[in-house]
């Protein structure tokens, strides 16, 4: 039936609306596709009123109209067809609703373009101004609308978005709800592809809560589950929402569906994936939870939502209150959302909590594929306590480098005079075990948390304290606080002769010979109270930052500083006792020079400080030399062949 104009109009567009448009028409925006998003956005506004007019028992013309959208195209006429049975306009609505969308939200996108450099059809929805986008890929648009109100002509807008627009009204029958025709521009005929727009839709559409229909298919067929009540959803239905939502093959580890009324409204959906899908960190920005409102995309991997060290949650959060026209420059600002961020980061805490105390296996599993992406949480203060629960560490009881303790568990078995948690540091648990600074700690049953990442020590620095006690490095204990704890091998203890009262004064005058040999690589040589089973060990100056620290500090810094420390010297050891009778000798022998140099490159050689070992090599040859002449001449060799 042809369309009868009973009376046309012709409006200019104010001015900056028409350097809205400008932009839109003759800029390039690398996401053209977003024009689709908009107005399948709108249309189900649209029908979401027309339900809230119904509820309240209005009056509805063509009430026996599905509520859907339907997106047709023709190839030939080179027209998308966007149609939706919603509320629809009359004249005054269609005039007001342009006219309003564009005075609200054109000047406050306008000066976001001017100071952003992002691609607009990111943000070209968040102003208000979302139907504008059409005119990126058509070079003239109609929309034919018939108002809910049964007294209201069917009204035609067309405009080619260079400057004005003319409304008429229609005299033919047409049914309620509004149809946007789309004129595509000579170089958009990829819209005019049904595969394409499918993509389009369920990319950025899939869970509006109409059926959206390509040429009559529906393609949103995927349910917004997380707006289901959790009681009538079985877990393959979790499973499923989950592989689709992260195309991996695998059901999550587990899921967390929370639904907060007060004081914001929103509905999350997470998942924690049974592995790491970033093993090799190629991909660590890729993470963040797709942010809805209302069922409509407005970001895909929202990173403000969660801090990077939950980056391995996947989900979505859906909010009643966010406005629709929301901005990511003002996300970031809006109290609202600050608040569910911090709602969302709280939940996933609390969960883990809750695994981790009834579900241990489970949590061990989460630890060994995310731990150490979780460990980044030691800057998250506000949260550090509930994240100070969930660290895992091996420890000096552990059975093998497997078996993982909580703070909790560690401080449940600690000494009755113990105030301090006692760490590690080392390549693996057996290099560790070898470390001298760890001989007291053995020597008095304390554990020991046996720390292998370099991560952790950053973890340990920002706690400094868990509950009532401090935590402390082996390397910067204080000996005096563990001398005061009994031993518990005080009766398996090898007995020592006790230094005679002359030798005691040799012994110091040998510690000041091995600070002569040193120089200012150690800033002093003391008696050590802390050695059992090695000669030397150097350790930190109260002031000073750990071995770990200060490895990290030379890696940024490209240099190989290496800390001056304190040599502590174990005066019962057998090679310091034995290296005492070469002193009394011959206070100036070569052999002291050539020992002391050995056992402090062998010290920071074990800390990875020592950049070359040549020196230490050759002098490890040395003496083998010497020693092999001293086996074999005190050994006769026809006395070893004996043997």
């Amino acid at each position: 039936m042809s369309e009868t104009k009973v009376e046309e109009t012709k409006l200019e567009f104010k001015a900056e609306v028409k350097q809205l448009l400008d932009i839109l028409v003759h800029s390039l925006y690398t996401h053209k596709e977003i024009f689709l998003r908009e107005l399948i956005s709108n249309a189900s506004d649209a029908m979401d009123k027309l339900r809230f007019e119904s509820n309240k028992g209005t009056e509805i013309q063509d009430n026996d109209l599905p509520l859907e959208i339907n997106i047709t195209f023709d190839k030939d006429k080179k027209i998308v067809y966007v149609s939706d049975s919603g509320i629809g306009m009359s004249k005054d609505d269609l005039v007001n609703n342009i006219g309003t969308i564009a005075k609200s939200g054109t000047s406050d996108f306008l000066k976001v373009m001017a100071e952003s450099k992002e691609d607009a059809s990111n943000i070209i929805g968040r102003f208000g101004i979302g139907f504008y986008s059409v005119f990126m890929v058509a070079k003239e648009v109609v929309i034919k609308t018939k108002s809910f109100k049964k007294d209201q002509p069917a009204i035609k807008w067309i405009s080619d978005g260079l400057g004005s627009y003319t409304i008429a009204e229609l005299d033919e029958p047409k049914k309620r709800g509004t149809l946007i025709e789309v004129h595509l521009k000579d170089e958009m005929d990829e819209f005019l592809e049904k595969y394409r727009l499918d993509s389009i839709v369920k990319k950025h559409s899939s869970f509006i809560s109409f059926p959206i229909k390509v040429e009559n298919e529906v393609v949103n067929t995927v349910q917004a589950l997380w707006r289901e009540p959790k009681s009538s959803i079985k877990p393959e239905k979790y499973t499923e929402f989950y592989k689709f939502l992260t195309y991996d093959n695998d059901e999550p580890l587990t899921t967390l569906h929370r639904s907060v009324d007060a004081p914001i409204q929103f509905t999350s959906l997470l998942f924690i994936p049974k592995k790491n899908m970033d093993m090799f960190g190629y991909h660590r920005d890729e993470y963040g939870l797709d942010l809805y409102v209302r069922r409509v995309l407005i970001q895909h991997q929202n990173k403000d939502l969660l801090p990077e060290y939950l980056s391995f949650v996947k989900g979505v959060v859906d909010s009643e209150d966010l406005p629709l026209n929301i901005s990511r420059e003002t996300l970031q600002e809006n109290v609202i959302f600050s608040k569910i961020a911090n709602s969302v980061t709280t939940q996933i805490l609390s969960h883990l909590s809750t695994m981790a105390d009834k579900e241990e296996e489970k949590y061990s599993e989460f630890w060994k594929e995310h731990g150490k992406t979780f460990k980044m949480g030691y800057m998250d203060y506000p949260n550090q306590e509930k994240f100070s629960k969930l660290l895992r560490f091996n420890t000096s009881i552990s059975k093998d480098a497997n078996e993982l303790f909580s703070l909790d568990k560690y401080i449940e078995r600690m000494k009755s005079e113990q105030k301090e948690i006692y760490y590690a540091v080392g390549s693996s648990r057996e290099a560790v075990q070898l470390d001298p600074h760890i001989e007291i700690f053995k020597s008095k049953g304390i554990e020991i948390l046996f720390l292998y990442d370099p991560m952790d020590e950053f973890v340990m620095e920002a706690l400094r304290k868990y509950k009532d006690f401090e935590i402390k490095s082996v390397e910067q204990a204080d000996t005096k606080k563990l001398n005061k704890i009994e031993n518990v091998d005080e009766e398996n203890k090898d007995s020592v002769e006790e230094l005679s009262k002359s030798d005691k004064k040799h012994f110091s005058s040998l510690m000041k010979r091995m600070q002569d040999i040193l120089g200012d690589k150690v800033k002093e040589v003391k008696e050590s109270d802390r050695l059992k089973g090695s000669p030397i060990v150097l350790v930190n100056p109260a002031d000073g930052i750990s071995s770990t620290m200060q490895k990290i500090m030379n890696i940024q810094g490209g240099t190989v500083n290496i800390p001056p420390k304190i040599m502590e010297v174990n005066k019962n050891h057998k090679l310091i006792r034995n290296l005492l009778k070469v002193f009394k000798a011959n206070d100036k022998d070569e052999y002291i020079t050539t020992v002391v140099e050995q056992l402090y490159e062998s010290s920071i050689l074990l800390e990875g400080f020592l950049s070359d070992p040549h020196k230490l090599v050759n002098r490890v040859n040395s003496l083998l030399e010497n020693s092999s002449e001293w086996y074999t001449s005190v050994k006769k060799l026809d006395n070893l062949e004996k043997e």
